[in-house]
């Protein structure tokens, strides 16, 4: 997308004033009479992430002046891209690198725009690149969360389990990496066979999608739940319920965004990524309501309800993956609105089988302003999953605690010595607010890959 940042520009430059909460008495008493009497009859209040425009005597823009804090975060930035007048910019200010990546990371996200099927709109600002920033892990980043965006915002007639598997070849012969699409029955002849019986109704066929890339270091392996549409099959959804469910492939728009910053800083490490292609359609051979299903691992699952198709499909995702016992196993998926009710839209709800990882995750998350909230793996829970005709349910009965009675499903394809983290996301903005237009959102994916960098040491 275009970020608007840029290295040099050939027209004036206007200067960008970060004062801090503390030290804005100082900063005022500096200023000359004139601009004084203007920040008091403009209104200005001076507080955290606000901002003012100081006019010279021609009634131009000399400077900016935008009040900075220990609250100011990447979306402050985009706050300020998003409201400043069209014109071209600079950091006067010295800062650190940290709050460097944030303004050019922040500025930039306030660029984004859905443009498939319409001509941009957005006549944003250009700011000079802050002295110290990453440009390339900032564009990079960019890169990835507009690839999540757009691929959620894609209405699924366009991207199908088929389109969604023609992108992520296009991902992976970018960066080289080796990828395998096991399409319709094939999955049953490879024994994936939760895949195929979520997806089997829809006339475009389920789709296993595996990529490798790196032949050394840790391996770390994404899961990502891709049903490109849900109808939430024999258990039909409302027509409300049912609107918005071209992005329930978020979880696969996010493993194909943090596959590519991690390929693009070319870190070091064994990467794959698994995706469940499917659409949950209705047929004649839609798979129903307590049937039994085999799955990968070899257990049997009693199908409690054919709206809760996810986690089939990643069950015998993780099934493989925990094959190979990676060194970090992070999974995204829309998975329950039982975490949605929960932690809301906003916060990446989080569970995990190592309270270590769960805990650098939390922390990467506050370094990263993109907020996860940990649930319990509350293991008592598991017994709703029970059931008296096969080794495990797919759903409990009752209406509580649903995104914790999930996580505990798909833990039990995931082996305990797996260092594993389950991400239940919105990945969706209902509301428009600066950097965050309304539709598809990347949540949980910086943080991680923050983490990963972290963790093995790159």
């Amino acid at each position: 997308m275009p970020h608007n940042l840029v290295l040099r520009s050939k027209k004036r430059t206007i200067p960008i004033t970060i004062v801090s909460e503390e030290k804005l008495p100082d900063w005022h008493r500096k200023l000359g009479p004139f601009h004084r009497k203007w920040l008091s009859e403009s209104g200005f209040k001076g507080k955290i992430n606000s901002f003012s425009l100081l006019p010279d005597v021609g009634g131009g823009i000399q400077r900016v002046v935008f009040i900075g804090g220990k609250n100011s975060e990447v979306w402050s930035w985009s706050l300020l891209a998003s409201n400043l007048p069209s014109e071209n910019y600079h950091i006067e200010s010295s800062v650190d690198k940290h709050t460097s990546n944030d303004i050019a990371l922040g500025w930039g996200l306030a660029n984004y725009e859905f443009t498939k099927y319409r001509k941009a709109r957005l006549n944003r600002p250009k700011l000079i690149w802050p002295k110290r920033s990453d440009k390339k892990q900032i564009v990079a980043t960019l890169d990835a969360i507009k690839i999540v965006r757009d691929l959620i915002n894609t209405p699924a007639e366009d991207m199908g389990p088929s389109e969604l598997a023609l992108f992520a070849r296009s991902i992976g012969k970018n960066y080289t990496a080796r990828t395998r699409v096991i399409v319709g029955d094939s999955l049953l002849k490879e024994n994936y066979p939760m895949i195929h019986t979520v997806g089997r109704a829809s006339d475009d066929k389920p789709r296993l999608i595996d990529m490798r890339w790196g032949k050394v270091g840790p391996r770390v392996t994404l899961v990502g739940k891709g049903v490109c549409f849900d109808t939430g099959g024999l258990d039909i959804k409302s027509a409300a319920g049912m609107l918005r469910m071209k992005k329930d492939m978020g979880g696969a728009a996010h493993v194909l965004g943090l596959g590519s910053m991690i390929m693009s800083a070319n870190l070091p490490i064994r990467l794959r990524i698994l995706i469940g292609a499917v659409e949950n359609a209705v047929s004649g051979n839609s798979y129903r309501p307590l049937d039994v299903l085999p799955t990968r691992k070899g257990i049997t699952v009693e199908n409690a309800n054919t709206d809760a198709e996810g986690r089939l499909v990643l069950g015998d995702c993780l099934a493989e993956a925990s094959r190979e016992k990676p060194d970090l196993l992070i999974d995204y998926a829309t998975l329950t609105g039982a975490s949605r009710v929960a932690v809301g839209i906003e916060l990446a709800a989080l569970y995990s089988n190592n309270d270590q990882l769960a805990k650098d995750i939390e922390k990467h998350s506050k370094i990263t302003s993109d907020p996860v909230w940990r649930l319990p793996l509350y293991q008592p829970y598991r017994k709703m999953l029970d059931s008296n005709v096969a080794d495990l349910s797919s759903a409990s009965e009752g209406p509580f605690g649903g995104g914790i009675t999930a996580a505990l499903f798909l833990k039990e394809f995931v082996d305990d010595d797996i260092p594993w983290a389950h991400f239940d996301i919105m990945a969706w903005n209902t509301s428009a607010k600066p950097g965050r237009p309304e539709g598809g959102e990347a949540q949980a994916m910086r943080c991680v890959y923050s983490l990963i960098c972290d963790r093995f040491g790159f």
